[in-house]
């Protein structure tokens, strides 16, 4: 039995959008780099796991983007074992039905985390709406607060919030680019993305 919840309020959308950190300033950040076909790829792990993965096009937006998420967290330098999990993420571009055994530090409300569950169930090469995807998380009036909760997803790629769409199939925004999105889903549903 599924139990259903409210949509979240004003406040906790708000609050959604805030930036995420540790205040007791023990939180160690290490990021490394990767050029994939869509893009320079950030991998940030934290002492719990992956915590974010972000696309873009120079390393210094990458960086601040990501202190912003984490600005009392402690960004420092990559390892060798870093490296390889940023080299294994950018490559799941190009093969994304390969999965990386990598524990996540899923950092947001517990609607958010919620939502990127439930985004790691879709299927490669299968797309669903944000209102389907409320529908099945039991909040049929929450599309937008699913939208809301894909928009704010730190880790890309390993939580596909590019496979959400609108109600009519086409690409709605996508926070590194609709373009990425959409190079993403051709990947995906040509066949680029067996093991």
């Amino acid at each position: 039995m599924t139990a259903t919840l409210s949509t979240p309020s004003r406040r906790a959308r708000r609050a959604s959008r805030a930036p995420v950190g540790r205040r007791d300033n023990a939180d160690v950040i290490r990021i490394a780099f990767a050029r994939s076909p869509i893009g320079l790829v950030l991998v940030a792990r934290s002492a719990a796991g992956l915590a974010a993965v972000l696309i873009g096009d120079d390393r210094e937006s990458l960086r601040r983007e990501l202190a912003r998420r984490f600005p009392l967290g402690k960004l420092t330098g990559s390892d060798a074992a870093l490296d390889a999990l940023a080299a294994n993420v950018a490559a799941l571009v190009d093969a994304p039905a390969k999965t990386l055994d990598v524990a996540l530090d899923m950092r947001g409300t517990p609607f958010q985390r919620e939502v990127w569950r439930a985004l790691r169930s879709i299927p490669v090469g299968s797309t669903t709406t944000y209102g389907d995807l409320a529908a099945r998380l039991g909040r049929p009036q929450s599309a937008r607060a699913v939208g809301a909760a894909c928009g704010a997803n730190p880790i890309a790629i390993i939580v596909p919030c590019h496979r959400v769409v609108a109600r009519d199939g086409s690409l709605t925004g996508y926070r590194w680019g609709v373009e990425r999105k959409q190079a993403l889903l051709e990947r995906e549903a040509g066949g680029r993305g067996s093991r």
